[in-house]
C-alpha cells in the first residue's frame, strides 16, 4: 500500500497480479448479527429470535448472509486491492448457514486483468471446518495510482 500524507491507498492495477489471495477471519458474535439487524432493519425472526428460529429447518438463529457477505467487502477494501477501490458488482451464491459462534474467513483472490483496469475476483467464505457457505465473484476499479 502507499502511503501518501495520511491517506493510506491499496494496490494500483498495474500493482495487482493474477493469483494474489488474501483472507481474512471473523467470529460472528450474537451482538454482530443484532448490530447488523439494526443497521440494516432486518429483523428477521430467524436472524434475532431463537424461540421462532428452533421451529425452522436450521433450528436455530442463523446470522445474515448479508452480513457475512460483507466480510468479503472488508477484505476487498481493506486488503485486496485495498483503501481506494470501487465495487462495481459482485455475485453471490449462499451455501451454508452460518450460526452464532461461526468463525468465517472470508477470501479473495485475483482471477483476472480487465480492460479500463478492472480486476475481477473471486470470493468465497468458509466456516471453522472448512465449508465454504458463500461463494461468488466481484468486478472492482482498483485505486488509482497518487500524483504528483
Amino acid at each position: 500500500m502507499i502511503f501518501k500524507g495520511v491517506i493510506m491507498i491499496g494496490k494500483t492495477y498495474d500493482e495487482i497480479q493474477v493469483g494474489e489471495k488474501v483472507e481474512f477471519s471473523k467470529t460472528i458474535s450474537e451482538s454482530d448479527v443484532y448490530l447488523y439487524a439494526g443497521l440494516a432493519g432486518d429483523f428477521n425472526p430467524a436472524h434475532v429470535n431463537e424461540s421462532y428460529a428452533r421451529n425452522t429447518y436450521f433450528k436455530t438463529r442463523i446470522a445474515h448472509g448479508m452480513l457475512i457477505a460483507g466480510l468479503i467487502s472488508a477484505v476487498i477494501g481493506t486488503r485486496l486491492p485495498g483503501p481506494g477501490t470501487i465495487y462495481v458488482k459482485q455475485t453471490l451464491n449462499f451455501l451454508a448457514p452460518v450460526h452464532i459462534g461461526d468463525t468465517i474467513t472470508a477470501s479473495v483472490e485475483v482471477v483476472e486483468k480487465l480492460a479500463k483496469k478492472k480486476v475481477r475476483l473471486t470470493t468465497l467464505c468458509a466456516n471453522q471446518d472448512g465449508k465454504i457457505v458463500l461463494d461468488g465473484e466481484a468486478l472492482v476499479s482498483p485505486p488509482r495510482p497518487p500524483r504528483g
